[in-house]
């Protein structure tokens, strides 16, 4: 009920406060509110004894209060979160590719063969037809991550898009398209990969570090795929057990 009333309150405010645009989502407003609220009565309440501790805490609450009731941030803005949308974070390649679209569609397709030239991919375990599991490696060994994933559309020859599926511990989704080069000599491959920080300004800021070393990172892969399918001059073929024969998905992706 108290929740309900402090929200009905501040919904008052519109999307753009004096301070600037409203860019913290309630929880974390809810929790800037409490812990001001706490820090300034801390601050009153030893005014006396110790009066310049006191002082800053009673700025430090009285910040904390402000940033809560008018959900705006000066240093989330200065990341360039200017709202309470999901932040999207877009990664994107491009490169050509020395074998025939259908070639590089079908090793693309199979899934598991990714880890061969992504150096840090760990694994890609194919669940069935459409799922599968995901093993990151971050560089210099930090921290392994892990999601499940799905095709959610194959366009033989043309596109294979896919997305993490709800609950996973990074929320993504990417597409990788082929066309024949301009020359009609080898494929051009397009790939772009979004994802999603954890939300609020913690998100955002491990975003604005770790987008850089996801760039590098697919660039890099990219350069070993281009090497790997150049050096490897048999044609890719299809074993009777490769899941990427089956039928196409028809939702949408990015």
């Amino acid at each position: 009920m108290a929740d309900s009333a402090l929200k009905d309150t501040l919904l008052l405010h519109t999307d753009t406060t004096e301070s600037g645009p409203i860019n913290l989502e309630w929880p974390e407003r809810y929790i800037s509110i409490a812990a001001g609220a706490r820090i300034a009565l801390s601050g009153l309440a030893g005014i006396i004894k110790s009066p310049f501790s006191s002082i800053v805490k009673l700025g430090a609450g009285g910040y904390l209060l402000n940033r809560g009731v008018t959900g705006h941030c000066e240093l989330y803005t200065r990341l360039g979160k200017v709202n309470t949308d999901p932040v999207n974070v877009n990664i994107r390649s491009s490169f050509t590719i020395d074998k025939p679209r259908e070639e590089v569609y079908k090793f693309w397709r199979k899934l598991d063969n990714l880890p061969l030239f992504m150096q840090h991919l760990e694994s890609v375990e194919v669940i069935d037809e459409k799922r599968s599991h995901w093993v990151l490696k971050l560089p210099t060994g930090v921290a392994k991550v892990s999601w499940d994933a799905e095709i959610v559309k194959d366009e033989p020859n043309e596109m294979i898009g896919w997305s993490s599926v709800e609950g996973s511990m990074i929320d993504n989704a990417g597409k990788v398209r082929f066309k024949d080069a301009e020359d009609g000599k080898g494929t051009i491959i397009d790939v772009v990969i979004t994802y999603q920080p954890p939300a609020g300004g913690v998100g955002l800021g491990v975003a604005t570090v770790i987008s850089p070393i996801f760039k590098k990172m697919v660039d890099d892969d990219v350069r070993n795929f281009k090497q790997y399918m150049d050096i490897n001059d048999k044609p890719y073929q299809y074993s009777d057990g490769d899941s990427s024969q089956t039928g196409n998905a028809d939702h949408h992706v990015l």
